[in-house]
């Protein structure tokens, strides 16, 4: 047996996530892809670009430290090879480019700025594959701090995606354009409405309603269940939701705002259910990853 270690780093609007992955490879099988190690940090870039157009002094250092502290953590763990992408926010950001030079100088890690259709494509590079070979139609919907991807899948294929630049960020700081949600509803039903197809919802936000729904693990979401949970947490204030959903700081703020996104595209797209496989880019660029070096 071979093991490879590998590292994807996930440099979102809301906080960054470091995932270490072992693949153990044996002679004639499948690899098997462990999650070693997952380090998440609340690192909210989105509040800086939506507002100022550019990525803060304080968080720009508070970006090099984390940097710093995931360099030592490879280290540590072996990691061989590793991937770093940025998504939304510092795509947006007029000083983007200048941050990312600057971690490279004083961390050594090489961060890559990529766009809404290259997450749509690790999205897809991921055990997901395994999950939609049923040949039915889904919407996979994949709410960020910054922004919202939408595909189709069809047949096991994606058939086209779009990118929104609608998140919870982006709505907790007021900053989504009038046109959004018009031209998502409008994009929606002139593409997938003449599909039946079931959502597929990912997001650390939907990853927590979903493990605290009771529903049993694999099973899918009630658009019903989706739509009273987003009721309820509407209502509860923001120490509420720490106390008696569990949340971190950085997630009862913001959550009301991806379930608003859920609800909406369920409504728009006449689906009746959500699944909630547990998978994000991180886990695409391991994948991705490993095809390269393999």
């Amino acid at each position: 047996m071979k093991v490879r270690k590998l590292a994807a780093i996930d440099i979102g609007s809301n906080a960054m996530r470091l995932l270490i992955n072992y693949v153990y490879e044996v002679p004639g099988s499948k690899p098997v892809f462990n999650k070693t190690s997952i380090v998440r940090m609340p690192i909210r870039l989105g509040e800086d670009v939506f507002t100022h157009k550019e990525i803060s002094e304080k968080n720009t250092a508070r970006l090099i430290d984390a940097m710093k502290a995931y360099k030592l953590m490879m280290d540590i763990y072996g990691v061989e090879h590793y991937l770093a992408y940025a998504t939304s926010a510092m795509r947006e950001s007029e000083n983007g480019k200048e941050v990312v030079r600057k971690i490279k100088k004083q961390s050594g890690i090489s961060i890559e700025i990529i766009d809404g259709t290259t997450e749509a494509e690790l999205i897809f590079a991921t055990e997901l594959q395994n999950f939609i070979l049923d040949g039915n139609n889904y919407l996979y919907v994949d709410v960020g701090g910054g922004s919202t991807e939408l595909t189709l899948i069809s047949d096991g294929e994606v058939q086209f995606s779009k990118s929104f630049q609608v998140g919870t960020v982006r709505l907790l700081e007021g900053k989504v354009e009038q046109n959004v949600y018009p031209e998502m509803k409008k994009w929606i039903e002139e593409n997938i409405r003449k599909h039946d197809v079931d959502l597929i919802g990912s997001g650390g936000n939907i990853n927590h309603v979903y493990k605290y729904s009771g529903v049993k693990l694999g099973k899918p979401l009630a658009g019903s269940y989706l739509r009273s949970r987003y009721k309820k947490v509407r209502e509860m204030s923001y120490e509420e939701r720490l106390q008696e959903l569990n949340m971190k700081p950085d997630r009862a703020d913001v959550v009301e705002y991806a379930l608003e996104i859920y609800t909406k595209v369920m409504k728009w797209s006449r689906a009746k259910k959500i699944h909630v496989p547990k998978i994000g880019i991180s886990d695409g660029m391991i994948r991705s990853l490993y095809e390269k070096v393999k």
